[in-house]
This record gives structure tokens, C-alpha cells and sequence, in this order.
């Protein structure tokens, strides 16, 4: 098992280096759009709420159109099914932190920001100046959304396996270089690993089909999984929301059991 899982600076030329890279180790490869016309087909929302997710950080009037938490936990599910099926190179915004961790590499590619004004403004055909003005607002939008979202400062090389100045070298021999890392990676890699990173795309299906459901919606639960059992926590899953919860979970396929517990509310103090 081997995941790729990219985020770039705009300008970077990310797809290009994740096809050649997918190519040269003979995996999938899919980009953030893929998964989006997926995640939008599968649960039934339009795909301009999933770019939210994704793309940019919404704005105040965006929130008040959007479910961002839900849609990002639908996005999220699709994400986490792809790298259970193995052998991936994906790349998107926000699909590196949405990884497990020991299930793949984490790369950011960026560069220098005048290489990147160049490529922005020859893709798009726009002027030097807007294709700089679009590279910093998508720069700073970019940060601040993966911030909110998942806690994360997309600047901090810490938080990656690798981080890539595009131009420094040319792109096949960066693709080189991923996929010797790749090839490295997959030679420790033990059944447990494969194993939690099926369980957590378990959950992550189980918990979007619970919150679909009509009767269960946004109730607030914790959902986990190992070796196939699925395990509910939240308040008030008393019966006959128990029972519930035990069938709709059970319905998805590869679901072993359910156990379902109910978190016990706190003691109110009557006050002094």
C-alpha cells in the first residue's frame, strides 16, 4: 500500500506531476474536480457546495447557503474510500490532512512566486498583475479555509512528509523521486496499516449515511471502527434511537456489527 497525497501553491503544476508520477507506478490517479463530480453524485449535492470544501474558504454569506461541515464530511468519505482501494496518487486542497497517518505520503509543492505568476498567467491568458493578485488571494484563501477546516497551517513543512520547489527541477525527475519514495514506503507497510486505513473509510461511510438519514440527521455522534465493527457514541441513543442506529449502520456493506452507546449527560447542579 502506497498513497500519494498532494497540495500545491497554485501555479505549481501538480497535475502534471501526479499523472506522471501515477504512470510511472502504474496507480490511479485522481484529482480534488474527480473526487468532488464523485462525492456530488453519490450523495446527491451540488457540486458548488463541494467546492467550498476543496477550493476556497466560503465566505459569511456563502455559510449561510452551505453546510460546510456536512458536506465536508461527505467529501471526506469519497477521499477515504479512494485510498482504501490503494496504490493512489490524488491531489487536492485539502486531501493530504484527510489521510490517516502512516497510510501514504504527504507532499506540498510550491515555488518560487514569480515562476508561479508566469504559469498562472499563461494557463489562464491573463496579464502579469492579475495573474499575481489571483496567486496571493488563492494563496491566502487557501490557507485560511484548510485552517478552519482541519487545524492545519498549510505552511508549515512539518505537516508533510516532503515538501517540493517545482522549479527547482525538472518534473520527471521530481516524479522520479516520488515514486522511489513510494516504492520505499510500500516495503514497511504492515497489514495493520492497511487495515486501519479501511476502518477509517468504514467510519467515515457509516457516520454520512447516518446523518443522510432523515430521523438521525445532525444529531451529534462519535463514530469509530475496528476490524469492522462500527461503535456509536453520543447522547440520547436510548431505545428506540439505539435500534436505529444499530440497522442503518448495519446496512453498510462491510459492516461486521454495531455497537451502539449512550453518553451519559452530565448531573445538573441546582445553583446556590
Amino acid at each position: 500500500m502506497a498513497i500519494i497525497a498532494m497540495t500545491q501553491h497554485i501555479g505549481t503544476r501538480g497535475v502534471e506531476l501526479g499523472k506522471l508520477t501515477a504512470e510511472a507506478l502504474g496507480y490511479r490517479f485522481l484529482t480534488a474536480d474527480q473526487i468532488i463530480a464523485e462525492t456530488a453524485r453519490h450523495y446527491e449535492v451540488r457540486p458548488e457546495e463541494l467546492v467550498i470544501v476543496d477550493e476556497r474558504r466560503p465566505h459569511f454569506w456563502e455559510r449561510l447557503k452551505t453546510d460546510t461541515a456536512r458536506v465536508a464530511r461527505f467529501f471526506r468519505a469519497v477521499v477515504l474510500k479512494e485510498m482504501a482501494q490503494d496504490r493512489l496518487v490524488v491531489i487536492g486542497r485539502s486531501v493530504t490532512h484527510m489521510m490517516p497517518d502512516g497510510c501514504g505520503l504527504r507532499i506540498r509543492l510550491t515555488a518560487p512566486l514569480a515562476e508561479r505568476v508566469k504559469v498562472v498567467g499563461a494557463a489562464e491568458g491573463i496579464a502579469p498583475a492579475l495573474a499575481e493578485r489571483r496567486v496571493r488571494d488563492y494563496d491566502r484563501e487557501t490557507r485560511a479555509r484548510i485552517q478552519t477546516l482541519l487545524d492545519i497551517d498549510l505552511d508549515d513543512p512539518a505537516n508533510f512528509t516532503l515538501t517540493v520547489n517545482t522549479a527547482a527541477l525538472p518534473i520527471d525527475a521530481i516524479a522520479a523521486t516520488l515514486c522511489t519514495m513510494a516504492l520505499q514506503f510500500e516495503e514497511r507497510v504492515t497489514d495493520e496499516d492497511r487495515r486501519a486505513l479501511r476502518d477509517a473509510a468504514l467510519a467515515a461511510e457509516v457516520h454520512v449515511t447516518l446523518m443522510s438519514h432523515p430521523k438521525i440527521g445532525r444529531a451529534p455522534l462519535d463514530v469509530q471502527c475496528a476490524r469492522g465493527v462500527i461503535r456509536v457514541n453520543g447522547p440520547g441513543l436510548v431505545p428506540p434511537w439505539d435500534d436505529l442506529i444499530t440497522d442503518v449502520a448495519g446496512q453498510v456493506e462491510g459492516v461486521r456489527s454495531v455497537e451502539v452507546r449512550a453518553e451519559e449527560q452530565p448531573i445538573p447542579v441546582r445553583p446556590n
